[in-house]
């Protein structure tokens, strides 16, 4: 075959290619988040655009929230590589660098940060190409509590207030729970991650509420939540009670226990088994409804 055939065919194929414009970093809150400490960067939490941009493109849009104790965030493969993975089929992803314990910071900073994350998304839909009744939060470990949190702890926003980002609704349209911590002071709760949540001796009602299998309600949203069983750092359990709330409140659901990976195996490129979670998550998100292209959708 030819240089000059070879070429065309690439050129051709190009448009095939799941493509993304180059990130763009943003602070979460221009004028200072709220009960900021000072004025560094560990007092400025982001988010990181990544467009999906390419014929697969859909209208879909993702809060990612990486992990780390709430104490360090993973963001490489449980925020950027992650990000690459949702634009691959055309998910536009947002990285957010949320507060936590490392930068000074305990409750409620962590919730602020994805609230405003999700606020952020939906109020600037139209600039980044999604639809704002098809933007879903994702969270590994300590983020996938955070994830949860956001799930179950949501309010409608403020039509009266100030800030345009402020009057929209903070309710995630879907979740994907990767390994979650879940359950807070039970046996298989995951220690460092409440400790540095909540401090030391922290008030039963607010690990109660935190606690999240008991907070899901009719309205949280669908939720895809995957764990497995080697995982001894935040066992499966915590997936596993999650998963039993959405079913008793009737909220569609979908769950995979996998045998093989340690706790934090992100993408699970090399992991017979479970490396197979990226690829039912996309069948998932596409029997939501959430992977339709704006030609389909009109939007």
């Amino acid at each position: 075959m030819s240089k000059i055939v070879f070429t065309l065919l690439l050129i051709g194929f190009l448009p095939l290619v799941a493509m993304s414009a180059e990130p763009k970093r943003e602070l979460l809150w221009p004028a200072g988040a709220p009960g900021a400490k000072g004025d560094t960067d560990n007092d400025k939490p982001t988010i990181t655009i990544f467009l999906a941009n390419g014929a697969n493109k859909t209208n879909c849009g993702v809060v990612v929230l990486p992990g780390g104790g709430y104490g360090h965030l993973a963001t490489g493969h449980e925020g950027v590589d992650i990000a690459n993975w949702c634009n691959s089929f055309g998910v536009s992803a947002f990285v957010v660098e949320y507060r936590h314990r490392g930068r000074g910071y305990a409750h409620p900073a962590p919730i602020q940060d994805a609230q405003r994350a999700i606020r952020t998304v939906r109020a600037r839909a139209d600039e980044f190409g999604v639809s704002p009744d098809k933007i879903g939060v994702m969270g590994f470990s300590a983020g996938g509590h955070l994830a949860s949190t956001a799930a179950t702890h949501f309010d409608a926003g403020d039509t009266k207030a100030a800030d345009p980002i402020d009057q929209v609704s903070c309710r995630p349209d879907f979740a994907i729970l990767c390994y979650p911590v879940i359950a807070l002071d039970q046996p298989f709760t995951h220690r460092g991650s409440q400790k540095n949540l909540l401090g030391e001796n922290p008030d039963k009602e607010l690990v109660k509420s935190l606690s999240n299998e008991s907070q899901v309600t009719s309205d949280t949203p669908p939720t895809f939540l995957f764990h497995t069983s080697e995982d001894t750092g935040v066992p499966p359990q915590n997936s596993i009670v999650f998963y039993e709330a959405l079913q008793k409140a009737k909220v569609p659901a979908e769950m995979h226990i996998f045998a093989k990976g340690r706790h934090g195996v992100g993408l699970a490129a090399n992991i017979p088994g479970t490396s197979a979670w990226p690829k039912l998550c996309e069948a998932w998100l596409a029997g939501q409804g959430m992977l339709s292209t704006k030609t389909e959708t009109g939007k």
